[in-house]
């Protein structure tokens, strides 16, 4: 059997001298590992790259197999944040494959896969990057079924200075409501609650990561006893320095 398909390059580890495995985020096959012979030859290492866009050929005599993965290159964008030489984008790069590799195997995330290609398509752009990135956690989170609700209030149902998140539930709280809590809930950032206008602050950035982080370390990470990838925590200080996001 086989099937033709459009990926993001996620991971790749050698096989052998010249052969590796190479773990893609595919559009309508979830994230899915392959064999490719000669995915260290000159020719492909500069295509198996992290953040790649690829077209994929999977073919195997049965669906449980490895199978074999033939690949060619769409959009190089491992190379286009390299030539930039910008650290912060090249951590934000490895930050997002890293942290697709939470999906299940095999398991499709079309909306997710769709998301990512946006965000990577932005990564020329450090005005909005960043907050793209935020918003792709969260996305993230919903797909693994840990959905935040952002849209309004948990104690009154009213969508107006939504400005925290309890940190039990994942749901919005309004100024108001939150105010005899707050030292125990989340910050919500304006850009997430709709209020911000223009270039986002790197306040509201770190604000937006802590908000994602806690939520992806609570419940996602910890159960499988795996802590945040550090090149997260690598990109969040990159950003910390830059004078503008």
């Amino acid at each position: 059997m086989n099937w033709t398909d459009e990926a993001i390059v996620l991971s790749v580890r050698p096989n052998g001298e010249t052969a590796a495995v190479a773990e893609l985020l595919t559009r309508e096959h979830g994230r899915h590992l392959g064999f490719v012979h000669g995915g260290r030859s000159r020719r492909l290492r500069p295509v198996l790259q992290t953040g790649n866009h690829v077209d994929v050929t999977w073919k195997g005599r049965l669906a449980e197999q490895l199978g074999q993965y033939s690949i060619e290159l769409r959009r190089g964008f491992a190379a286009e944040a390299m030539a930039e030489a910008d650290p912060a984008r090249l951590a934000a790069l490895s930050s997002l494959a890293t942290m697709a590799r939470l999906l299940p195997e095999r398991d499709p995330h079309a909306a997710l896969f769709e998301v990512t290609l946006f965000v990577l398509g932005f990564l020329d752009d450090p005005s909005v990057w960043p907050a793209l990135m935020v918003r792709w956690e969260l996305a993230l989170l919903a797909e693994l079924g840990f959905g935040l609700d952002l849209d309004e209030c948990a104690a009154t149902g009213s969508n107006d200075q939504l400005i925290y998140v309890s940190p039990r539930t994942g749901r919005a709280v309004s100024a108001s409501a939150g105010e005899p809590y707050k030292e125990r809930l989340l910050a919500l950032p304006g850009f997430l609650a709709g209020r911000a206008q223009g270039p986002v602050p790197i306040a509201d950035i770190a604000a937006g990561f802590a908000l994602t982080g806690y939520f992806l370390e609570t419940w996602a990470l910890a159960p499988r006893q795996i802590t945040l990838p550090e090149v997260r925590q690598r990109m969040i200080g990159r950003l910390s320095k830059s004078e503008a996001v």
